[in-house]
């Protein structure tokens, strides 16, 4: 079964490699899955005259594997082979000299040990494979294998795998004006929709059961080679090299052999090449054309193709971007709307007018000690038109709108991946399915529990395997307690804690140069310079900012893997849960903790004139520009937004994955010596191109900058109404930019089946309900909105803003000013009685000078009142909103009651056939043996077999299981 090739013997099957790389070289047997290791072959000392190297020769004879009972001899070599782990016992031809190994020669026999064996036990679970011969003295080889049919279809059924059965059924479409609807949007959108085959009636569906042998006329099987597509298969086959283990250093599937370097990599292949001038189309170059390119950046994405060829992780993954996307549509137009009624009323907005006039002449007190002069209102007259734009009560409209946006957003998700999950079919997910997939427990999990079980007992090396097979049947007697997993929590708990402080103290360094700076550019001669202090320190203090996140995001994804790692989870969802939720943490403090910082901190402990609050005994606080802090975290917030979705995103997500692979051709061409191998094709074939293409390391980086996006589009966004216009932008090129590294940059994933994003899920659900809490705080703290609406309405003389400016301005004398803080050199010093500064406390010729005033409590109260209702109200139309829209849209929810339906009558339907078959072989039986006694033995046996059909047969399932 498996033809394999020697070295000296078969050298011109090698010409014969088939033309699509897809194939073994009988062009007949699909590949449908590739392991690929390095090799370094030992080199033997030789008497003069000798000719090639019979250990090389020998070497090349064992990579002959079989299937059969032909290779009766070679098994019989391998396996006293595989009991020798010292070569050099093993009999030698006469004429060589026999040598002792050096330690990477050890190491390297060990590896190929473990290789033949894992291979054989391929084998003999019934895979074919094909090697390449080692006919240089190291090198990359491949391993390539097949699952015949008994194969595929005993472990589809081991893996409950859904497929089309010959039932065809009619879908219901709602009818009345939504159907009118639908075909005017269909007919509108034509031109968008992507260029890929459809099914010929798209309202007929069909029916899908989990595969079954005994059940096996259900299904419309045309051709058994095309029956299961490449993505089942490779999934099939990946499944049976996830299980299957080898006695040498008790490595459990291929995972662990991976991490010991004995393979170098295992991956199912891409359809072919996806650029071409032949004719030749595959689905990956029909993604290619309609997706992955950045030309069609207007088309709707194909999403059953994309689940079809990349599986239902990444489909949902594509799925999710492209809705979230196109809700941005509606936020970003009515963030600009509420941009341009900024742009529209700053004319008529009285405060800014009054800080603008140069005749009210507000003298305000010194913004530093000693080198910095009284200044005038007037000069931060381009401020307050800036903040305008940005604070004003369309912000609070929008805020609520983002709010009731976030929730329809994951409220229409939820419907359309129940309608995806039903055409899919995975609504009926099967349990067992998800338990055997999810809760197999892992490689590193394994090798804790073993090292457990071998301290505990004590046991020698010799009879490990008995302990490691014991362990993995095993249940619930041996398992990783609270207390083998303490240093890693005691471990996890220290350094996410102490990468939150590394956090905060670089927010801290940013703080400090921001006032030194300041401190700094104030003693400077130039004019210019004194007069853009706040400017240049804002504009280089962000730009450290979005460095230090930047470098810090790389840092943690990484810290943030090792911690998931030294705890040790059982199984791949627990890891890769307990990864994100780590990750997420240390991203989210370390992209939002400058903007918090602006947006609730700065400015309110800066003290007042004369009782200033100092750092490092001679620098003040830095306090919030004359219009407000609100400017300032806009300006923040858009820089970091952009700054990460430019360069983490974009340039970064282009530009590693390309120096990776110039990185690993480099090494290669390295390691590898210049050898002609004559046993090389003159084309690289499909797996050799894979080869070279980054590996896929799951969706958990494209989810994160996504959830960061969501971020900054929902917490802040009444103080940045742009934020989901540039959002939008980074959308429509992060689509395509992932589309194409999913196509041309990474080796084809390994297609997994999964109901719902997951965790995802709930971390989106988290921040939308956290945005409301924000924004409501932003709104009422940051912004001067609260304090306007108390002017208006309690302390205004006629009901307008007139004397806003000087309401919210208090007195100080400047005669108490401490000494040595006094301006110097000031031509203004003399004519200075009193100076004004932004805070309400009561005036110096007040009983309680400079304490806080009445305006300031009931400005406060005002405040939290505001929190308080704008986070009741909308709460409360959140879940008004997620009350009324349904998480299953009623046509889905009625389909699948219809399937249900439609399936029993299709079961009964088929074994009532069926039956009526054995009855008239019955029937000739009798007529022609005369016999009724078997008859009816057979039709009992055919009763108990139709009432099984309906529960399983569990003692099959179980015996099957046993075999595998």
């Amino acid at each position: 079964i498996i033809n394999n090739y020697l070295g000296g013997t078969q050298g011109g099957a090698v010409d014969k490699a088939s033309p699509s790389g897809m194939h073994f070289r009988d062009s007949k047997r699909k590949v449908d899955y590739v392991l690929a290791y390095h090799y370094r072959k030992r080199l033997a000392r030789h008497p003069a005259g000798a000719g090639s190297p019979e250990p090389t020769r020998e070497s090349a004879s064992l990579a002959l594997v079989s299937n059969g009972g032909t290779g009766k001899g070679c098994a019989e070599l391998q396996r006293q082979d595989g009991g020798q782990y010292a070569p050099q016992e093993r009999p030698r031809p006469l004429g060589v000299e026999v040598i002792e190994l050096g330690p990477l020669d050890t190491l390297e026999e060990e590896k190929r040990l473990q290789r033949e064996e894992y291979e054989r036990n391929l084998v003999e679970v019934g895979l074919e494979i094909e090697k390449d011969p080692e006919n240089k003295s190291q090198g990359l080889s491949f391993v390539r294998i097949h699952a015949p049919w008994q194969v595929l279809s005993r472990e589809a059924e081991l893996l409950k795998i859904k497929m089309p059965t010959k039932k065809m059924y009619e879908i219901t479409e709602e009818g009345g004006i939504l159907k009118t609807l639908n075909e005017i949007w269909c007919k509108l959108t034509k031109p968008l929709q992507p260029q890929v085959p459809q099914q010929e009636n798209t309202n007929m569906k069909s029916l899908s059961y989990p595969f079954s042998r005994e059940k096996i006329y259900l299904y419309n099987i045309k051709d058994k080679d095309t029956f299961f597509d490449n993505a089942t298969r490779s999934r099939i086959v990946r499944e049976i090299l996830k299980r299957i283990s080898t006695k040498a250093r008790n490595s459990t599937g291929i995972g662990t052999l991976i991490a010991n370097h004995v393979y170098d990599a295992a991956y199912p292949l891409h359809d072919g090449e996806y650029e071409g001038q032949n004719d030749d189309m595959n689905e990956r170059k029909l993604l290619y054309r309609e997706w992955a390119r950045y030309g069609v950046f207007y088309k709707f994405q194909p999403i059953d193709l994309i689940r079809k060829y990349f599986g239902e992780k990444i489909g949902l993954y594509f799925a999710w971007l492209g809705l979230y996307t196109e809700f941005l549509i509606p936020s970003s137009v009515v963030g600009i709307i509420v941009f341009l009624y900024g742009c529209i009323t700053i004319e008529g907005d009285i405060p800014s007018k009054e800080m603008c006039d140069q005749h009210n002449a507000f003298t305000m007190c010194p913004l530093c000690d000693k080198f910095c002069d009284y200044w005038n209102l007037s000069s931060a007259c381009a401020t307050a038109r800036a903040s305008h734009l940005f604070d004003n009560p369309a912000t609070v409209f929008f805020s609520i709108f983002m709010a009731l946006w976030a929730t329809m957003f994951l409220e229409q998700w939820k419907r359309l991946q129940m309608r995806l999950s039903y055409f899919w079919d995975l609504t009926g997910l099967e349990e067992e399915e998800v338990s055997f997939l999810s809760e197999h427990p892992r490689p590193e999990y394994e090798t804790k529990l073993l090292q457990k079980k071998l301290k505990n007992k004590s046991i020698t090396t010799e009879n490990s395997n008995e302990v490691r097979c014991s362990l993995l049947f095993s249940d619930e007697k041996e398992k990783l307690t609270w207390s083998d997993r303490m240093p890693g929590y005691a471990a996890n708990f220290g350094l996410i804690l102490f990468m939150i402080m590394l956090t905060f103290s670089a927010v801290f360094g940013v703080i400090v140069y921001r006032i030194t700076t300041a401190a700094a550019l104030s003693f400077s001669t130039n004019e210019t310079t004194r007069s853009n202090v706040r400017v240049t320190v804002t504009a280089t203090a962000v730009i450290i900012n979005l460095v230090v996140i930047l470098i810090l995001d790389e840092i943690y994804g990484a810290v943030a893997k090792w911690l998931t790692e030294i705890e040790v989870p059982k199984t791949e969802k627990t890891f890769e849960e307990r990864l994100i939720l780590k990750a997420f943490l240390l991203k989210f403090v370390n992209s939002y903790a400058p903007i918090f910082y602006v947006a609730f901190f700065k400015g309110r402990f800066v003290g007042r004139p004369g009782h200033y609050v100092y750092v490092f005994e001679g620098y003040r606080m830095e306090e919030c520009a004359p219009g407000g802090c609100l400017m300032e975290l806009c300006i923040q917030l858009s820089i970091i937004m952009l700054g990460k979705q430019l360069i983490q995103n974009n340039l970064f997500e282009i530009g590693i994955p390309k120096l990776k692979k110039l990185f690993r051709k480099l090494k290669d061409e390295r390691t590898e010596p210049k050898e002609m191998d004559t046993n090389q094709s003159k084309d690289p074939q499909q797996w050799d191109l894979d080869y070279i293409l980054e590996p896929f390391t799951g969706l958990t980086p494209e989810y994160m900058e996504m959830i960061i996006q969501f971020g900054f589009v929902t917490l802040f966004v009444a103080s940045f109404p742009l934020a989901p216009l540039f959002a939008l932008l980074n959308n429509i090129i992060e689509v395509r930019l992932d589309a194409k590294k999913f196509v041309t940059e990474l080796r084809r994933p390994d297609t997994v089946r999964a109901k719902d994003i997951g965790i995802w899920y709930n971390i989106l659900s988290g921040i939308g309900k956290l945005s409301v809490i924000i924004n409501a705080f932003v709104i009422a703290v940051t912004s001067d909105f609260i304090p306007r609406l108390m002017y208006q309405y309690a302390y205004s003389q006629n009901g307008t803003m007139h004397g806003f400016i000087n309401h919210t301005l208090s007195y100080f004398n400047v005669s108490h000013l401490k000494a040595g803080t006094q301006p110097e050199n000031s031509p203004f010093a003399q004519d200075v009685l009193f100076c004004r500064f932004k805070d309400y406390r009561e005036p110096p010729w007040s009983q309680n000078q400079y304490e806080f005033s009445k305006q300031y409590w009931a400005v406060l109260s005002a405040r939290l009142a505001f929190v308080i209702l704008f986070q009741n109200l909308v709460m409360f139309l959140s879940v008004l909103v997620d009350w009324i829209i349904p998480d299953i849209p009623k046509d889905i929810s009625e389909q699948i009651k219809k399937e249900k339906s439609v399936l029993l009558d299709f079961f009964l339907k088929e074994e009532h056939e069926k039956l009526k078959l054995i009855e008239s072989f019955i029937a000739r039986d009798k007529q022609k043996h005369k016999s009724g006694t078997k008859g009816e033995r057979i039709r009992a046996a055919s009763f108990c077999q139709f009432n099984r059909c309906q529960k399983g047969s569990f003692a099959s399932f179980s015996s099957q299981h046993t075999e595998v």
